[in-house]
This record gives C-alpha cells, sequence and structure tokens, in this order.
C-alpha cells in the first residue's frame, strides 16, 4: 500500500480529552509494566512465533566517499528502522557491506593506479569508518568480494540457466580502439539520447534516472583516454525478464496490497512492467567480477547489477551459516529494503526476478522504502565532481554525529526530494534541537538536581497532569504507527511535538515559583518536575533510533539502566512511570 501520509494522522494530540483517557493513562502511567529488551546474541536467526525483521540498505559502491545523500538514502535510514525494531523487542537483523564488483571498481583502480583489490581494500575501510562514525549499528558489514559471493551467484545462475530463463545473444558493445577494451557501463561517458545530459554514464542517466545502453549515448567517449569508441559485436548472457514476467506480476499484487512500499517505489516498478519487460543483459567483458561459470562464457563476468543484490545474500552467509533461514524463509521473515529511487527497479524487478526464476523459495522483499533524492544547497550531490558534503568531511567539522544524524533525518526526502543547506542546518540546530528539545531535557534536569538533589519526588497528580499523560500517549502513538511504516521523517516530528508539549506544562506551572512557596507548592513543584523528567527518560528512548549517544547521554544523566529501551503494546503504547529516576 502507498504511503502519502493524511492530516488525521499529524492532528493536535490535545484535543477532545475524556475523564475516561485522563483515568486510563494515569492508571497505565502508575502500573503498566515494560518487558526487558531482547538480548542481542549473535548469530541471531529466524524464530518460530516472533516477528522476524530482515533489514537490508542499498549496498554502497566501494569507489568513492559516501556523500550525505548516499548516507540518508540507504543506510541511516535503515538504522534507524533496525534500531526503532529492536525497541519493539523485534527479532531483527541489519545487513549491508560494500558492493566492490564491476565496472566502477576497475575505473577507479586505473585512476588511482592500483589494482582493483586494493581499490576494493582501502574504500570499504573507508566506508566502515565512516558509517561507524555515523553511529550506523549493523550487525553485518561485509563485502561482495567472498567466495561466498561466487558460489551463491554462480548456483542462482545455474538454476536460472536450467530452468529456461537465460538467453544468449550478441550485442553491439562500445570498444576503444585506443584502450584495447569494450567499454562497459561506467566506462563510457555521453549525452543521455532521452533527456540530453552531457554526462551520462554508459549504464544510466543521473539526471533523468532512465536506464540506458552504451551503445544508445550520442557522442559517446572512453572514460580512460577521452577518444571516441567504435561499435562492435559480442556475445552476451540475458535474464529472459519476459518469461517471468507473469510470476512477477501476480508477486506485485500480492505484495503492493500487504506490504508497505513508498509510493515512487511502487510507481516505479509499475511502470517497468507497464511499459513491457525486455530481456536485460547480466554479463560484461570485463575482468573485475564475479566469473560466469557457463562454457563459451568464462571470459565475462557478472553484471553488477545482476550480481549486486545477490550481495545481500552473501554477507548474510559471512554471518552464519544458517543464512539460508533468512534468505528462504518467505513465509517467517518480512524483508525491508531501503535505498535512494534509482535503485527501485533493480530491487523491484529485476532481482526478485532473478529470485522468482530459481524457484528456490528465495525471501523477497515485503516493504520497499525509496526515498527521493537529497539535493546540495541549489545543486546536486557529485561524488566525481566533489560537490556536496562528504561522510569524512562531516566527520572533520567537530560536529557530533548525532547533530548531523538529526538534521539529515528531519529533512529526509520522505516524498519529494530536499535540499541540504548550511544556513538551515544551524537554523534547525538553533530552533528544534536546541531550543525545543534541548531546552527542555536541560530545564527538566537541572531543576530536579538544583531543588530536589537529583531525587525524584513524590508525584501527586491532578488532571493537568494527566492531560498531559494523555497528549504524550497519543504523541507516542503516532510515533510508533509512522515507524511501523518506516515513515522516519515525519515519526521525528512526534519526539519534538512531545518536548514541545512539555515546555508548555512547565511554562504553565512554573516550578521556580512553586519552589520557593508553601509546603503545598514545593510539592506541586515536586510532581512537576518529576513527571518532567519521566517525559524525558520516556524522550531518550524515542531518541535512540534517531540520536543513540545523546540518548545514552540523557539516560547516564537519570541514572537509569537500559533496560527501560523499550517500547511495548500493540501500536497504542502507553507512557508508564519509570519511578527509579534519579538525575546525577
Amino acid at each position: 500500500m502507498s504511503q502519502d501520509i493524511s492530516e488525521s494522522e499529524v492532528s493536535p494530540s490535545d484535543k477532545n480529552i475524556t475523564e475516561v483517557d485522563l483515568a486510563n493513562a494515569h492508571e497505565i502511567f502508575l502500573s503498566g509494566a515494560v518487558p526487558k529488551p531482547r538480548e542481542r546474541k549473535h548469530p541471531i536467526l529466524p524464530i518460530d512465533g516472533e516477528r522476524n525483521v530482515l533489514v537490508t540498505s542499498a549496498l554502497p559502491y566501494v569507489n568513492n566517499v559516501p556523500h550525505l545523500g548516499n548516507i540518508i538514502g540507504c543506510v541511516l535510514s535503515a538504522d534507524v528502522f533496525a534500531r526503532y525494531c529492536r525497541l519493539r523487542n523485534y527479532n531483527v537483523l541489519y545487513v549491508c557491506g560494500t558492493d566492490e564488483y564491476g565496472t566502477a571498481t576497475e575505473t577507479k583502480a586505473l585512476e588511482e593506479g592500483v589494482t582493483p583489490q586494493q581499490i576494493c581494500d582501502k574504500y570499504h575501510k573507508l566506508h566502515a569508518d565512516i558509517y561507524s562514525w555515523f553511529n550506523i549499528d549493523f550487525d553485518q558489514f561485509g563485502r561482495t568480494t567472498t567466495s561466498q559471493q561466487t558460489q551463491i551467484a554462480q548456483d542462482i545462475f545455474w538454476r536460472l540457466y536450467n530452468g529456461g530463463f537465460i538467453l544468449a545473444d550478441t550485442v553491439e558493445q562500445l570498444l576503444c580502439e585506443k584502450c584495447d577494451r569494450f567499454l562497459a557501463d561506467r566506462f563510457v561517458e555521453g549525452t543521455c539520447p532521452l533527456c540530453f545530459y552531457e554526462d551520462a554514464r554508459g549504464d544510466q542517466c543521473d539526471k533523468c534516472g532512465k536506464l540506458i545502453n552504451a551503445t544508445e549515448l550520442k557522442d559517446p567517449r572512453c572514460k580512460v583516454c577521452s577518444s571516441t569508441p567504435v561499435v562492435k559485436t559480442s556475445e552476451h548472457l540475458f535474464l529472459d525478464l519476459p518469461k517471468i514476467e507473469p510470476q512477477l506480476t501476480e508477486w506485485f499484487d500480492k505484495t503492493f496490497s500487504e506490504g508497505d512500499w513508498t509510493s515512487n517505489a511502487m510507481g516505479i516498478a509499475r511502470a517497468w512492467v507497464r511499459d513491457g519487460l525486455k530481456p536485460r543483459c547480466i554479463s560484461r567483458d570485463l575482468k573485475w567480477g564475479t566469473p560466469v561459470p557457463l562454457e563459451g562464457f568464462t571470459d565475462k563476468v557478472f553484471y553488477v547489477w545482476y550480481d549486486a543484490p545477490i550481495g545481500y545474500l552473501s554477507i548474510t552467509a559471512n554471518y552464519t551459516a544458517e543464512w539460508r533461514q533468512w534468505w528462504q524463509n518467505q513465509k517467517q521473515v518480512q524483508l525491508y529494503n531501503f535505498m535512494a529511487k534509482d535503485n527501485v527497479p533493480f530491487h523491484s524487478v529485476i532481482f526478485p526476478c532473478t529470485c522468482l526464476g530459481t524457484d528456490d523459495n528465495y525471501t523477497l522483499v515485503n516493504h520497499l522504502i525509496a526515498t527521493e533524492y537529497l539535493n546540495y544547497e541549489d545543486g546536486k550531490f557529485s561524488k566525481s565532481r566533489q560537490v556536496g558534503v562528504f561522510g569524512d568531511q562531516a566527520k572533520d567539522t567537530g560536529i557530533p554525529a548525532d547533530i548531523w544524524r538529526f538534521y539529515l533525518l528531519y529533512i529526509r526526502p520522505e516524498s519529494q526530494d530536499s535540499s541540504f543547506s548550511w544556513t538551515d542546518f544551524v537554523t534547525k540546530n538553533n530552533s528544534e534541537l536546541l531550543n525545543n528539545l534541548g531546552n527542555y531535557i536541560n530545564r527538566s534536569l537541572m531543576f530536579l538536581f538544583n531543588s530536589f538533589n537529583g531525587i525524584m519526588p513524590e508525584l501527586h497528580l491532578t488532571d493537568e497532569d494527566k492531560r498531559l499523560l494523555v497528549v504524550v500517549c497519543r504523541e507516542l502513538q503516532g510515533y510508533t504507527s509512522l515507524l511501523e511504516k518506516a515513515r522516519i521523517r515525519d515519526a521525528l516530528r512526534y519526539i519534538l511535538n512531545i518536548s514541545r508539549h512539555g515546555n508548555q506544562y512547565i511554562q504553565g506551572n512554573k516550578p521556580w515559583a512553586l519552589v520557593k512557596g508553601s509546603d503545598a507548592e514545593r510539592e506541586r513543584a515536586g510532581t512537576v518536575m518529576g513527571l518532567s523528567a519521566n517525559v524525558v527518560c520516556l524522550l531518550s528512548v524515542l531518541l535512540q533510533p534517531f540520536m543513540p549517544a545523546v540518548s545514552e547521554n540523557i539516560q547516564q544523566q537519570l541514572n537509569i539502566p537500559r533496560d527501560v529501551n523499550v517500547i511495548t503494546g500493540d501500536g497504542s503504547c502507553s507512557f508508564v512511570c519509570y519511578s527509579t529516576v534519579q538525575y546525577r
């Protein structure tokens, strides 16, 4: 189903509060029980009767430093969702890794004068270090240059071949006579035949996003030597997508109705089928890649977009020998794919067709979560042109990773393109993070420390206090209902709503004046600040997927155990009292 937001989901939470609402919120707050967090024991495997969630983020190319658009489009979004699933005590596995084969790697190796393996080793570590700094909490961050990748990719190929889903055909390719090589994919650039962008690649145009063949480029040029290539023929292997199309269409009907696909992902997938599927070439005249095992084609490697999604399987196989429990278990496992929209055709059509053609019960994506594009100021991020903010540069600013996480998630291009702006970065940090959220947390804890020696006062709740409980519960319900659908940016607003209500609650009660008054007024100040400290504790839990280091810091200040990091309930999750809150 599509994920367009409705007005009812963001309606004010402080309206139409009844006496029953007040009584229920009060009862749950005082007596509600929260289970302990699930222990994270590796290897994590599916469990009968549990909600088993498999999370992947599109494998980043290993040939360059990831920029902020790459980070929000795949690994950061998936990290937030995986962390949320852990808060809900779901049985979740989050895998990712670097995509290391193909022309992008060979091209980079030529540029730097080293071998492709050296490029992969260098940039795999660079990616891993950047994601670690961004607090991305993978269960496994691997790579595609492994023996498991070769074994699984070739096994899938043989099943497709034996099932009659592989075709051989002669194709025209561009040959650089100066370099004496066929120019597959990223070894050639030229003008897009559809939108006339002058720097389109030989496999896809970065401007219009359309997939193209290198021979379709206008004014092609070799990326290595800039000479004009000539057209020659070469025999290649194709996946017979039209033959698998009936199975794909049947699967579409089921997964679109039962799963949560972003509207752009669903639209792109439907457009591919509507336009008619064509056989798709899965081999390339390269040396760096998974070898094609078929006689007569052993001098070729698999095309990266046949090979790369299989990386999810091989990375999991490097994590556990029981990888099939995740990847050949459609009945027990819910698979979430996170990516930017340019990756949708491969994950929604080509890879599912690959899996369907094997007839081997592979786990197919249930929920495909695709972002639009994050732009930079008034232009586009570009790795090749070094335009934008890159992961290593973000680290070098000295700004903590959680601040970057907050802003990227706040402007996440969830339903339309958005832009990173340095001015807006500062503005949002000051207005939302510091003046709203930070102000509420700081004033609550400092008042508790200064006026009550950091000890939780006894709570004597009035209807006004219970009203705050109801409002917080409603915001919490909005937070969980959105994150269940991986609508991450909108869910963050509910955290900010809670702190906004908290600030209004403190401002309305003026505990700084009450604490100086009579015993009854001091008791009232204690209730206001004790309840506020409990709201802060809840905020620390809700922030955990978004700002994990900030969340941990708040909980250390509150002197509360990590056992609080659970959100329970059936979707109407409730706010319970953390009576052990003690500021230090």
